[in-house]
């Protein structure tokens, strides 16, 4: 893979709201959170302000590992959006978490977390692979959740 001319402040981030703010706050300090339910104990993700399974407005942050599987992915051809044309080949991964199968988080497989969206031979995903986080900040100040695939 080559290195690309991109930086990450090049690329897409994320629109923060009230309800997920405080994701981005954890990602900041390089902790992986999700929202739960303070009455029900039931993870919910995306972030939001009511629970659905018993209509409760408590909530908090619990701290994940960090480590999931691949549940889906996409290596896009053509890239959808020109400022990602300069990394070809690279992949969008959506992550089931370890610890909560159901709450699924999309990012990218990187080598390191500083390491360009190109960095990862697409041939190398599978669903199933298991990955960890890694955080990576954008120029903006936004820092964005990243994986990186787990020896087996």
């Amino acid at each position: 893979m080559t290195e690309s001319p991109l930086s990450p402040v090049s690329l897409l981030s994320p629109v923060t709201d009230d309800d997920g703010a405080p994701f981005w706050e954890y990602a900041a300090r390089g902790e992986l959170r999700v929202q739960t339910c303070a009455a029900c104990e039931e993870p919910r993700f995306p972030p939001r302000p009511c629970c659905p399974s018993c209509q409760s407005f408590d909530s908090e942050w619990r701290r994940v590992s960090g480590r999931g599987r691949i549940w889906s992915y996409v290596v896009p051809h053509p890239p959808l959006l020109p400022a990602y044309a300069a990394l070809v080949p690279y992949n969008a991964v959506v992550v089931e978490l370890a610890e909560h199968p159901r709450i699924r988080l999309v990012g990218n497989v990187v080598a390191a977390a500083d390491a360009p969206l190109d960095s990862v031979d697409p041939a190398r995903l599978r669903i199933g692979a298991r990955v960890s986080v890694v955080f990576a900040e954008h120029a903006d100040g936004v820092t964005v959740p990243r994986w990186v695939l787990e020896r087996s």
